[in-house]
């Protein structure tokens, strides 16, 4: 017997010393798919519920359990579990009563990062309204296409905001859309002020017969996310996506006895605050991001989780060094976007962070997570991934900008180690559900006789790489967008914008690279009509007045005439290769100087202070 345990023991050593040699990745892999197989139980035994258990259901059982828990810090205000709930149940009331709200009622909130953001989407929910969630830096057209492409008779706002809602006040009027502002009062007519209201409300419990008629494939969110037509898509989240949004800091390790830090928008996704209903942990929210702020606040609220992207993760590496950098109990940063050496120098600069970087896309059907901490990687490839989500990485020609194909018609799987268009297979458990009041978007991104014929797949336009020891690398975007500030950005709405300029008579818009930045900054070639100079002071204003900063063109090249493919598109390629350096390119180039309030020649002096990072962008 002493023998055959000898031996037993040996092969375990052996087997253990092979693992961790040769599988060093293994003990994460197992871990992260446990994680993931419970999550998946429970979303599976959610959607069966009758009623359906939704996320608004888990947060009424976090308040039952904890109802004095801290939900939330904001500018020296602490929140509770409880407080939120008879807020959310005053608001609901409210637009009961003023918006005769009811159950499918799609309600716009165009709001800043406040915690009166999460309390009405709660109301809301609590009435079975979806809620479309505005990015509060759109103006003018923009803003009229998000509010109107949703459906939304109603749309809420607050005072700081107003000036933007002015703009379109007319529109709205036109299509009797009911505008209620965050106020005790409003003097513009056609605007009510709603917290007076609110206040007056009961904080009584809704009854759950108001929504009734959920289920976990009814729409719960527009989100939205800039695409190939140049305004913003409003992608369909359903109650099943919510509940996979809710699940991220879960994979990432998050438990109920952490304190999480939300710095980014709430309209980018309902993600942080939801996943905090289903952790029952405490938010930290920010009005916006402050990299000198950052570790203040961390230590302040006792921080020990964060969210970021990858130019906040910059931001805080190019603040000055200080003694207690590594002074605080952030154990886990949850985010996407971050180069690898500003990876390498966050965790040199602040400590043993465990950084969860991952991909995803607001409307598509799947998503992958680093749970190894191997720098630069977003995911990796694990068995139960491709059985539960199947994906692929496809051969893509970035001139035609479209899949290759064999002489079947099918696309080519790219090898490992090149890069390749990630697609997911759409199938009945896994969804594509689309954009709101735009089939022919949610046709774009649809890919059909993808691996064999009939069968059908998601586009995330978006190149990615897989490597031998199977991990995720993202390496670019493809198509007609880019991403700048953490925000995607639209070439069409910007040449749109451009050629608004009574001089400039076609633009070719597109991204390029700037040394120690993520992303891609905004470019444009254009075209003068004839007889006409370039007017920087109007170009500047017609920018300023309908673009984000974000979105904003930083560098015009003027040239005679723009190169088309023999389709008649518009090439980028060269363009992009060419960059910004005045050195290197004959064709006049401006920049947008926002001292100057115009874009002014770009010199070699501007573009060395640029590369040397030197000049704010």
């Amino acid at each position: 017997m002493s023998v055959w345990l000898t031996a037993a023991a040996g092969l375990a050593i052996l087997a253990f010393a092979y693992i961790r040699t040769f599988c060093p990745y293994f003990s994460d892999d197992c871990a992260y798919m446990l994680r993931s197989l419970k999550l998946g139980i429970r979303l599976t035994k959610y959607a069966k519920s009758k009623p359906f258990y939704s996320i608004l259901e888990c947060f009424l059982d976090a308040v039952k359990r904890q109802p004095n828990k801290i939900f939330i810090h904001f500018e020296g205000r602490a929140f509770s579990y409880g407080e939120m709930d008879l807020q959310s149940n005053k608001v609901a009331r409210a637009l009961q009563a003023e918006a005769r709200l009811k159950e499918g009622d799609a309600v716009a909130l165009f709001l800043p990062n406040e915690p009166s953001f999460v309390w009405t989407w709660l109301g809301l929910a609590k009435l079975g309204c979806p809620a479309a969630l505005l990015n509060f830096n759109i103006r003018s057209k923009s803003l009229l296409h998000c509010f109107s492409c949703c459906g939304a008779k109603v749309l809420i706002t607050a005072p700081e905001l107003l000036d933007a809602v002015e703009e379109i006040l007319p529109a709205l009027r036109d299509q009797d859309i009911q505008v209620f502002l965050l106020s005790d009062r409003c003097s513009v007519e056609g605007i009510t002020a709603l917290s007076d209201k609110i206040a007056e409300a009961s904080d009584r419990p809704l009854p759950p017969e108001l929504r009734a008629n959920i289920h976990i494939r009814s729409t719960a969110l527009y989100i939205y996310t800039s695409g190939t037509t140049g305004l913003p898509k409003a992608a369909v989240i359903t109650h099943e996506r919510v509940w996979a949004a809710s699940f991220v800091q879960a994979s990432g390790g998050t438990t109920a006895d952490d304190i999480f830090y939300i710095n980014l928008p709430l309209y980018h996704s309902a993600g942080g605050s939801s996943s905090a209903f289903q952790r029952c942990l405490t938010l930290v929210l920010r009005r916006k991001f402050s990299a000198s702020q950052f570790w203040d606040d961390c230590r302040k609220y006792n921080v020990t989780a964060i969210q970021y992207i990858g130019e906040t993760m910059r931001y805080l590496c190019n603040m000055p060094k200080k003694e207690n950098e590594k002074n605080h109990k952030v154990r886990i940063a949850i985010g996407n976007g971050v180069r690898s050496d500003v990876w390498s120098e966050f965790l040199n600069r602040f400590g043993d962070i465990k950084v969860r970087e991952f991909y995803g896309s607001t409307e598509g059907n799947l998503s992958f997570m680093n749970y190894t901490s191997k720098i630069g990687a977003v995911g990796r490839i694990n068995f139960l991934q491709q059985i539960f989500f199947p994906y692929t990485l496809i051969k893509f020609d970035i001139e035609k900008e479209e899949p290759v194909r064999n002489a079947e018609g099918l696309c080519i799987k790219a090898e490992t180690g090149e890069t390749g268009l990630l697609v997911g297979e759409i199938t009945r458990r896994l969804p594509f559900v689309g954009y709101a009041g735009n089939k022919q978007q949610t046709k774009k991104k649809r890919l059909y006789d993808v691996m064999k014929k009939g069968d059908l797949y998601f586009n995330t336009g978006d190149l990615l790489r897989f490597d031998h020891e199977k991990f995720i690398y993202f390496q670019d975007r493809v198509g007609d967008t880019f991403r700048w500030k953490g925000e995607n950005v639209a070439t069409s709405e910007v040449a749109d914008i451009l050629t608004l300029a009574a001089c400039v008579l076609e633009a070719n818009v597109y991204g390029v690279k700037v040394e120690g930045h993520e992303g891609r900054i905004g470019m444009a070639a254009v075209t003068l009509k004839e007889g006409e100079t370039f007017d920087s002071a109007d170009v500047y204003k017609q920018v300023v007045s309908y673009l984000p900063a974000y979105a904003r063109p930083r560098f015009l090249r003027i040239q005679p005439s723009l190169e088309m493919t023999g389709t008649f598109k518009m090439k980028k390629v060269k363009l992009v290769e060419d960059g910004f350096n005045p050195a290197l390119i004959s064709d006049p180039i401006y920049f947008l100087d926002p001292d100057q309030k115009t874009y002014v020649p770009l010199t070699e002096e501007i573009h060395g202070a640029i590369a040397a990072g030197k000049m704010k962008l």
